[in-house]
């Protein structure tokens, strides 16, 4: 069975199996931060601890291991990668409930980002070979529903699983689950890559110099690409600092930690699904009628939310805009996945597809991710040592928030250059 798009019903199931492995990646990363009225006082940890926990710690090796993990998509089977991370990550994040204090739980951490690294820019290779340009906008935002369905998920493992199993059971129960995917996924046939079928000639793998020399080149000829990059970077930082939203929630708004856990649980998932199928489905429409590119799509979209999750941060917490800006937060984020990955791949050559997507990871992670996060950690603990500051996750939140919309500009102007930057690239290549 085939629709007018050029992808199978085949292709969209190994879609949804993908999407299936990416909640699983998303909801073991975000446990920490899911738990964190639990993790933090039973381990005794301070708020730069925790920062560096979910921070640095975690992404220095979850992006510079993704780098390599992206130039291996370009070059060995990918499926058997993506088994591989997946039985990794999933044995360490078992490993990870038996933590007794921040080294012990520091160690899994860091080697859990080796395995995690692997899951996106391998699967962004495998989807750019199995579904056309017009579609590609959809898949990727399909297979990112993983990240705000996977917030989710863990915030609904608090709320219902924890008191049954307690957090350090929700670790190890989830690492078993996810080692019985990585046996299913290692049997799972590799796909055929797209631009060596065409090819008249078997193409030769490129060598990792090549691809390193094409990257360079891709960054430095395409300021849309390099503007897409940045304007992620930008939007990161807010996720960062986001770490440390239950805490605020319990700590400065009153609420009760498993009551809260559920309830923004709920409001993710819808958010989530509802902000990426408008992301996938909305930014490939966004391109066809108008041909400036998705990242104009995001333009819009920022300059209209950013303003109201901010306002939301100083309501009352038992108010309709207070839930409404919850729900935005997170339909902002399903909304930011499909357009950009989708754009970064148009961008670049397609023999380093998985490199870029593992550069892409890589900068949004250990610059946005980083930063928001550690200097998060760090700026909440230092408030709480002043005097006169009385909600210093408030300040956090709202000062990164601002600092966030610095990718309103930088999308705007990749969505300008877009469609020039494309039709240099098919020029160069065909």
């Amino acid at each position: 069975m085939q629709d007018n798009s050029g992808a199978s019903a085949r292709d969209y199931g190994f879609l949804m199996f993908l999407t299936l492995l990416n909640v699983m990646n998303f909801v073991d990363r975000q446990l920490l931060a899911s738990f964190a009225n639990w993790i933090v006082p039973d381990l005794g940890l301070t708020n730069t601890e925790f920062g560096l926990l979910t921070g640095l710690i975690f992404i220095i090796f979850y992006s510079v291991a993704g780098l390599f993990m992206g130039m291996l998509a370009d070059k060995v089977n990918r499926t058997r990668l993506i088994a591989g991370g997946l039985a990794l990550w999933s044995a360490l994040t078992a490993l990870s409930g038996a933590a007794k204090g921040f080294v012990s739980l520091a160690i899994p951490r860091l080697f859990i980002g080796v395995g995690e690294s692997i899951m996106t820019p391998t699967s962004m290779s495998l989807l750019a070979d199995r579904f056309p340009s017009s579609r590609l906008g959809f898949a990727s935002g399909v297979y990112y529903m993983g990240v705000p369905v996977g917030v989710a998920a863990s915030l609904i493992i608090v709320a219902y699983l924890e008191p049954i199993l307690g957090w350090r059971g929700c670790f190890y129960a989830l690492g078993g689950a996810g080692v019985l995917l990585a046996i299913v996924m290692l049997f799972i046939k590799e796909t055929p890559r797209k631009h060596e079928v065409e090819a008249a000639e078997p193409a030769e793998k490129p060598t990792v110099r090549e691809i390193v020399q094409i990257l360079l080149g891709a960054l430095k000829s395409s300021p849309a690409l390099t503007m897409t990059i940045g304007g992620g970077v930008a939007f990161h930082f807010i996720l960062g600092a986001a770490t440390f939203e239950q805490l605020w929630f319990v700590e400065e708004r009153g609420f009760d930690r498993t009551e809260i856990a559920e309830l923004t649980g709920w409001i993710a998932l819808a958010g989530g699904i509802l902000g990426n199928l408008f992301g996938g489905v909305g930014g490939d429409a966004f391109l066809r009628k108008t041909g400036m590119g998705r990242p104009m799509f995001l333009f819009w979209i920022m300059l209209i939310l950013t303003p109201l999750t901010i306002i939301y941060r100083f309501v009352d917490p038992s108010s309709l805009m207070f839930m409404l800006g919850i729900f935005l937060g997170y339909f902002q984020l399903g909304c930011f996945y499909g357009p950009t990955f989708s754009t970064v791949q148009e961008l670049v050559p397609p023999q380093i597809r998985g490199t870029l997507v593992a550069f892409y990871i890589l900068s949004l992670n250990l610059v946005g991710l980083g930063i928001g996060v550690t200097g998060a950690g760090y700026a909440i603990d230092w408030m709480m040592a002043q005097e006169g500051i009385s909600e210093p996750y408030t300040v956090t939140l709202v000062v990164f928030s601002i600092i966030s919309a610095l990718a309103i500009p930088l999308f705007y102007l990749a969505g300008r250059r877009f469609e020039k930057d494309r039709a240099a690239l098919y020029a160069r290549v065909s």
